[in-house]
């Protein structure tokens, strides 16, 4: 992938030595590595935020708003950060000009880089979520080791895959900016538990599309694309199917508690968003077929 000399994006925090650990608080209470893992799989299995289960766990109610930590830019010499500020910057460039076009204003998100674990207005946020995307303060947090296991547990490599990830929370803000997400949130309080991950799942989706829906634009407004970076996108979205997740984890899949789509669905509505590149063409609620 090409972005080495292209714009960084002012909108990064760095908050890797804000002193936060693999435990972490909730309501008062420290939360240790076994309730992560119930509160996991409790998303998992069931499409509960993990969240709010740690929030029931540490004896409080629903998340909360949490003082955040000071935050700074990150190191110039830091050359991850700089590659996640670079795709950043990248999907302001796309996103603004595709809302400006559409007669609107894009809002950039902040991305947060933390280690371990950081408050959020969502509640606490813990690297073993992988990265995630705030609605309420509409900020993208990732622990930057995801990429480690990216590539060696989900065996997920490349650049392209790592900007993929990116670009996908990316899609939740703009879901989140154009009232989707939403629309989606109160249709689910009224849905039973499979419908409910079965909105989740096209939610995903789309989010999926408008990371391809980037790419699409990027490539051809600065030509970032190398041999190789499609497939390896397409590998990324594949690698992270609910099928491929519970087979690996559990040797079994059961589709009634999807909650992002199968390998296939992803690395299809990513694809559907590179060639048509429009905002249109994301339309996974309208789809009959997934």
């Amino acid at each position: 992938m090409k972005w080495e000399g292209n714009r960084e994006s002012d909108n990064v925090e760095d908050r890797r030595d804000d002193g936060s650990g693999a435990g972490f608080a909730v309501g008062g209470r420290h939360i240790g590595i076994g309730a992560i893992v119930v509160a996991l799989v409790a998303s998992y299995f069931f499409g509960i935020n993990p969240m709010t289960v740690l929030s029931l766990l540490g004896g409080g109610g629903a998340p909360v708003a949490q003082t955040q930590p000071a935050a700074h830019a990150p190191p110039a010499d830091d050359q991850m950060a700089r590659f996640v500020s670079t795709v950043l910057a990248d999907t302001e460039d796309v996103w603004s000009d595709i809302f400006s076009k559409a007669g609107a204003t894009y809002v950039d998100p902040k991305l947060v880089l933390f280690h371990g674990a950081t408050s959020t207005a969502c509640g606490q946020g813990e690297a073993a979520m992988g990265p995630f995307y705030c609605p309420v303060d509409r900020k993208v947090y990732i622990d930057l080791d995801f990429y480690r296991t990216l590539k060696e547990q989900l065996g997920a490599p490349g650049e392209f895959a790592e900007a993929y990830v990116i670009a996908h929370e990316v899609g939740h803000h703009v879901q989140n900016l154009i009232g989707v997400s939403a629309k989606v949130d109160e249709l689910r309080s009224h849905a039973s538990q499979a419908q409910a991950n079965a909105l989740s799942v096209r939610l995903e989706l789309q989010a999926d599309c408008f990371a391809g829906v980037w790419a699409n634009h990027a490539q051809a407004a600065r030509h970032i694309l190398e041999n190789g970076d499609i497939e390896s996108a397409m590998n990324a979205a594949a690698k992270i199917g609910d099928d491929a997740l519970q087979r690996a984890a559990t040797g079994r899949v059961v589709p009634e508690t999807f909650t992002h789509g199968t390998s296939a669905q992803r690395a299809h509505w990513f694809n559907t968003g590179l060639q048509d590149g429009t905002v249109r063409s994301c339309d996974t609620f309208g789809a009959k077929n997934l």
